[in-house]
């Protein structure tokens, strides 16, 4: 069983870098996961750090595969390999224009309508990649036991890393961390001025992103992405 210091991984899904919901998502997070800059250079207020402290960590993304340390006897190339088939073989999936929405008490950008084939995608990845996934260790688990779950959603921890997969699957990309509810007005009033020029573009999961977590309680940073099947063949015709 790996150690906690040992690296962890996750399959993301990321608009590109020079995306401008990129850029509007890394000026609000104080971050940008792809590296033009981090935390260390941030200047907003102290509070706005405050607020968005727990996403800044992880970057900009959607999950498809939550962070997870490598299976002994496989390695980051192996995985990166494997992503790159998978992404070789997949069309893009549609998200659609996204809304923002609060969840569990914290913002995030989610699909402005239903897209089932989503839930589909991710079901996918989850599973395909669950053979490089290390069993988790003992406070892994307690730590996310800590949060009330529901059977079902215990049983998806236990089984597969992360108790939101499969059928509690929900498409998000996190903006903030628990809003109090005396603050949710105004901090909503903010990110809508802020993403609003956003929202309505057609989106579409046309790129696979890992991201790595060097070490426990460090940034995520984005390792590797990849084009989907259509996505590439688009890019080599151009």
């Amino acid at each position: 069983m790996p150690a906690p210091s040992t690296p962890r991984y996750a399959i993301y899904y990321a608009p590109a870098r020079e995306h401008p919901l990129s850029v509007a998502a890394s000026g609000w997070l104080g971050r940008d996961a792809f590296g033009k800059f981090d935390a260390a250079g941030d200047v907003r207020p102290e509070a706005d750090g405050l607020l968005t402290s727990e996403p800044r960590r992880y970057g900009f993304h959607a999950t498809l595969k939550a962070p997870f340390r490598l299976r002994e006897g496989t390695s980051v190339d192996d995985l990166e390999q494997a992503i790159r088939r998978f992404a070789a073989s997949r069309s893009s999936c549609p998200i659609g224009p996204l809304r923002l929405d609060l969840l569990g008490g914290f913002f995030a950008l989610v699909p402005a309508s239903p897209i089932p084939a989503l839930r589909n995608f991710a079901a996918q990845i989850v599973e395909e990649f669950d053979r490089f996934r290390a069993p988790m260790i003992a406070s892994e688990l307690q730590r996310r036991l800590q949060t009330p779950l529901d059977e079902i959603e215990t049983v998806h921890l236990v089984r597969w890393g992360y108790p939101y997969v499969l059928d509690r699957f929900r498409f998000h990309m996190t903006l903030t961390g628990r809003v109090a509810e005396e603050d949710r007005v105004q901090t909503r009033a903010r990110l809508e001025k802020v993403f609003r020029p956003y929202l309505p573009e057609d989106y579409r999961i046309d790129t696979l992103s890992l991201f790595v977590q060097e070490n426990d309680g460090g940034n995520f940073i984005a390792r590797s992405q990849f084009a989907l099947k259509g996505e590439a063949l688009l890019k080599a015709a151009i």
